[in-house]
């Protein structure tokens, strides 16, 4: 049964989850969405993966990066420059990758499906994991 409190309007807990790349702000989490600021450092970047259920919308607030996105696993991943003001959808399936050239700061809207993370490479060592 539903959580009663889950229901209720008013303020929510805002969640800073560390990340070797930066860190995700978590401001909104519900049993249909999830809203998130990620802050990307230049230099790094997020593992190359894809979700099986979880279906995303990022949109880059600021800064510079490179987007890679696959069609699918093992499919070659093709360089896709976003600007700020730039939105990208990822369906489950989707492979893609954000690669910060300056510091980024990136929205995302998703289905609640956090856990859904398959890491196909990753250069802090997380292939695999659903790892911070």
């Amino acid at each position: 049964m539903a959580d009663p409190a889950a229901r209720v309007s008013g303020r929510v807990t805002v969640r800073i989850v560390p990340k070797p790349w930066g860190h995700e702000l978590i401001w909104a989490a519900t049993d249909r969405y999830v809203g998130k600021l990620l802050h990307i450092r230049a230099g790094h970047s997020l593992s190359v993966q894809y979700h099986e259920r979880k279906d995303e919308t990022i949109h880059l607030l600021s800064g510079s990066m490179i987007y890679r996105v696959g069609d699918a696993a093992g499919a070659e991943l093709r360089d896709v420059r976003l600007k700020p003001g730039e939105s990208f959808r990822n369906v489950p399936g989707t492979v893609h990758q954000m690669e910060a050239l300056t510091d980024c700061d990136v929205l995302e809207a998703s289905t609640p499906d956090l856990d859904d993370v398959v890491r196909l490479s990753d250069r802090y060592g997380r292939e695999g994991t659903n790892a911070p």
